[in-house]
């Protein structure tokens, strides 16, 4: 089985798992008629992110549908192997497994090297039976990109940046997948928009992993510590859905096959502004 066909632009969504479930699966049937290749959703710290991915399936016939990403502490990959052989063929070809390692300071006692606990989760994977051109790695740091290029269909970074990107290809090679996250604010307040991105980023900023990536593209520990205007400008597309149209293309730039977007809005607001939001998205960019 080759790599799934994801088209060139997704949606990243925490809403598609833990907003209203009805409201979730009817969305993701739009979603999937807009015509976005892939409909990425969180694997958190629960262990029900593939319960969650078999409805998303169910519910669309063209999108792949994404983790981004199943959490490797929370799940033993005999049993993802397993559930992955269990879909029907034409689900099958529309999954892609994104896995990460989390996070120390989340994990706990559990947490392991995380260069040598994904390479363990990937080869009882491989071990299962999965197939690993339907598999990518969240991965920031260099020696992670390149794992994810050794191991897998290649990488999915969350948080990052054009320059990233960029850094992210040379080590993959042409051959890759790479599949950015990006944050999007269309709001043009900039009150309003600084206040969505903050609450976005503020708790990402006090972990490690993504602290050492952010200081690897220039920022220093005040800006982190801060969430300075530049950082969330570089991490975010503020603005406009033109202003989140140049992101995409400049991350396509840079050498990525796919950008999946994550709107960021009240979540309060539940699934009205961002299923319009996501409608300008595909009028703009598919």
């Amino acid at each position: 089985m080759s790599a799934p066909a994801i088209g060139k632009v997704g949606i990243w969504s925490l809403e598609l798992r833990y907003g209203d479930r009805a409201e979730a699966l009817d969305a993701t049937a739009e979603l999937d008629e807009l015509g976005f290749g892939a409909l990425w959703v969180p694997g958190g710290i629960d262990s029900g992110v593939l319960a969650d991915a078999e409805q998303l399936l169910a519910a669309s016939q063209k999108a792949v549908i994404a983790t981004g990403i199943l959490n490797i502490w929370k799940h033993d990959p005999a049993d993802v192997a397993q559930w992955y052989s269990a879909l029907p063929e034409e689900q099958k070809a529309r999954f892609l497994l994104g896995v990460g390692v989390s996070h120390g300071p989340i994990i706990g006692e559990k947490w392991g090297k995380p260069l040598e606990a994904t390479g363990a989760f990937l080869d009882g994977l491989e071990k299962g039976g999965m197939a690993m051109d339907h598999t990518c790695v969240a991965a920031l740091g260099p020696k992670m990109v390149a794992l994810s290029g050794e191991r897998t269909a290649g990488a999915h970074p969350y948080l990052v940046t054009p320059d990233h990107t960029a850094q992210a290809r040379e080590i993959l090679g042409p051959d890759r997948l790479l599949a950015p996250e990006q944050g999007v604010v269309i709001e043009s307040d900039p009150a309003k928009a600084r206040a969505l991105a903050l609450g976005a980023v503020e708790h990402y900023a006090r972990l490690p992993n993504y602290r050492n990536n952010w200081k690897r593209l220039g920022f220093d520990d005040a800006e982190i510590d801060a969430c300075s205007d530049r950082l969330l400008e570089a991490l975010f597309a503020i603005g406009s859905v033109e202003t989140a149209a140049a992101r995409v293309q400049a991350h396509l730039d840079a050498g990525a096959d796919h950008v999946c977007l994550q709107v960021i809005v009240d979540r309060e607001a539940g699934f009205t502004p961002l299923r319009a939001h996501w409608r300008a998205l595909a009028e703009a960019l598919l």
